[in-house]
């Protein structure tokens, strides 16, 4: 990759000597640069790039990338727009890359399929897939460069929150393979309802071709409703009768994972995972279907599955002492991945006290009261003994709909910040209690989970 090849693939303008030299990474960071790489000058909400160019040239950069009329008689390439421009030149790697792509949206989930495809596909073939959570926008472009390295398969998770974002990040990707793992409530403050939201994500359909895979939930009604008219083929999972990958005879085994019979066109095989939950058994199945059709084979598929780890603080179950164990789920929520961990505690709650730490769900707009009173009357139904709720007037409405629910007023607790939270939780917790945290970002419900460890562990 010559700087002379990016200000083509970019639509640019190279100022400067030297067009056949070579870079090494793309940043959009200046504090990252190394010499030799390639800086590009994003305009952001808190940070102009463009003030870091005449630095990071000074530094040793390759180049830079920015918007004309910035700099001139520098090494830079001009261009009409930064962002639109490391999106094209993510586009163009990916081009001239003969690396087999799969992408992926949903809901819930995303982050747990990706890394769960990752590691069934790694069994057969050098694999790159996002960096962390960089899944939008910019992240996507970043995280496509890695195919300068020549992976045989790149997976990549399609975030979004707004219509018209997973048309762009589809057209960046080009993606080989499509997996789409469900529709639900998450940013449903953005959306008119949840069938807005289910035309959002089939955005993921668009451009495909007759060569093109799609991977997705038969047991969606929405996903299911808006792929019929896919050009390529399609490959259905889930327990649904007819589903190309079914899991059937399931058994959840509560903070142990899950168990199920999986019928596949190449044979039926017991699939065990320490993933939690029927919402993670889901992700399994999408998994298997991708690596099935990639060539890997069932016996190293039930491997990888049985050594599968949750991502960071997506189901993490920590085991401290006294026999104290605590669920880290504080990534993120919405109502339905709530619910979905909150049925795993309900398996748990037949043996042992159980404790739930949850934070406001954000982005839900004028739904966000009725959906929190929801989930209160969900987490009473799951035999909670105590109840910490964390955030503004829909978390007061989780807590008072768990009381009307059922639930012992002296057993549910309201603090507006996590920090408050913390210590009263901590006090409350007794040996042998299983404790689900789990919270919206915003929330910062993982303060209290790294407090349970650090006083508990």
């Amino acid at each position: 990759m010559t700087l002379g090849w990016i200000a083509e693939a970019v639509g640019g303008t190279w100022q400067g000597g030297g067009a056949g030299a070579s870079v090494g990474e793309v940043v959009t960071d200046s504090r990252t640069l190394q010499s030799g790489d390639l800086f590009i000058a994003l305009r952001g909400p808190r940070f102009d790039g463009h003030a870091f160019v005449a630095d990071v040239l000074a530094r040793g950069a390759a180049g830079a990338i920015v918007e004309r009329g910035f700099m001139t008689g520098a090494r830079v390439i001009e261009v009409s727009d930064t962002l639109r421009a490391l999106q094209d030149l993510a586009h163009a790697v990916r081009t001239a890359a003969a690396t087999r792509v799969v992408a992926i949206t949903g809901s819930a989930g995303k982050t747990t399929t990706k890394e769960t495809i990752a590691s069934l596909l790694a069994t057969r073939f050098r694999v790159v897939k996002n960096k962390g959570n960089l899944n939008n926008h910019i992240g996507l472009p970043l995280s496509l460069m890695q195919l300068r390295t020549g992976p045989d398969m790149a997976v990549m998770e399609l975030g979004m929150n707004h219509a018209g974002e997973i048309s762009r990040l589809v057209e960046i990707a080009s993606p080989d393979v499509r997996v789409w793992t469900n529709v639900g409530d998450a940013h449903l403050g953005f959306f008119a309802s949840a069938d807005a939201i289910a035309d959002a994500k089939a955005e993921i359909l668009e451009g495909a071709r007759a060569e093109t895979v799609l991977v997705c939930n038969a047991d969606d009604p929405r996903v299911m409703a808006r792929v019929r008219a896919f050009p390529g083929r399609t490959i259905t999972f889930g327990e649904a009768e007819g589903a190309t990958v079914r899991a059937q005879a399931i058994e959840d085994r509560g903070i142990e994972g899950m168990r199920a019979d999986v019928a596949t066109p190449a044979g039926v095989r017991t699939l065990e995972t320490p993933l939690l939950g029927r919402g993670n058994l889901s992700n399994v199945l999408a998994a298997t279907a991708v690596a099935l059709d990639s060539g890997v084979g069932l016996d190293e598929i039930a491997t990888a599955v049985s050594r599968l780890q949750p991502a960071d603080r997506r189901g993490a179950v920590r085991h401290l002492r006294d026999g104290i164990t605590v669920i880290d789920d504080s990534y993120n929520s919405s109502p339905s991945a709530l619910k979905r961990a909150l049925g795993v505690v309900a398996h748990e709650a037949r043996r042992t006290r159980t404790i739930g730490v949850l934070g406001e769900m954000l982005e839900l707009g004028d739904h966000a009261i009725a959906l929190h009173e929801e989930c209160g009357r969900t987490a009473a139904a799951a035999g909670l003994k105590r109840l910490f709720v964390v955030g503004g007037a829909p978390a007061r409405a989780m807590a008072a709909a768990a009381v009307a629910a059922g639930m012992p007023p002296a057993s549910v607790s309201h603090f507006d910040t996590s920090e408050q939270a913390g210590p009263v939780v901590v006090a409350a917790i007794r040996a042998g209690d299983l404790v689900l945290v789990k919270g919206s970002r915003g929330t910062r419900t993982d303060v209290i989970a790294d407090r349970l460890v650090a006083e508990l562990g």
